[in-house]
């Protein structure tokens, strides 16, 4: 989404979009019920219509935001494994399964299995492969 293409828009229709604030004002506050969210919804969906910003564009961008999203908390995971992996605690379970916790990190996986689990601060980022240079480094400085 270009921001000169927004500007472009606000430009041309800026009397549209007073409009449609004013309509969004009366409908939240006189209106007090789910019928009021719909007309909220419809008057969004209306200005985005006429905007001619199309559904799979908002698609896209939520998608590219998502993805950054994630390779950024990847990247913050790699860097506390790296900077925590000293003070790492390494559990082996009975039934072969492995935990190793620091303060922000928590590895869970089993022994000879490819994944892991990875969490940070006690929210799941998924599942690692064990060859990722980050949690192969991390396991090993936990066990010794």
């Amino acid at each position: 989404m270009d921001l000169e293409v927004w500007k472009e828009f606000v430009q041309q229709n800026w009397l549209v979009i007073i409009v449609a604030l004013i309509l969004l004002f009366i409908v939240v506050n006189v209106l007090k019920t789910v019928l009021k969210w719909a007309i909220v919804l419809i008057i969004v969906a209306a200005l985005l219509i006429y905007s001619g910003v199309s559904l799979d564009q908002i698609k896209n961008v939520v998608t590219d935001v998502g993805s950054s999203t994630v390779e950024t908390v990847k990247v913050e995971v790699q860097e506390l494994m790296q900077k925590e992996a000293e003070q790492a605690t390494y559990v082996l379970h009975e039934d072969g399964s492995f935990t190793i916790t620091s303060p922000n990190v928590e590895v869970t996986g089993t022994q000879g299995k490819d994944k892991v689990k990875v969490s940070l601060r006690g929210v799941s980022v998924g599942e690692w492969s064990v060859t990722n240079a980050a949690v192969k480094q991390y396991i090993e400085t936990a066990r010794n």
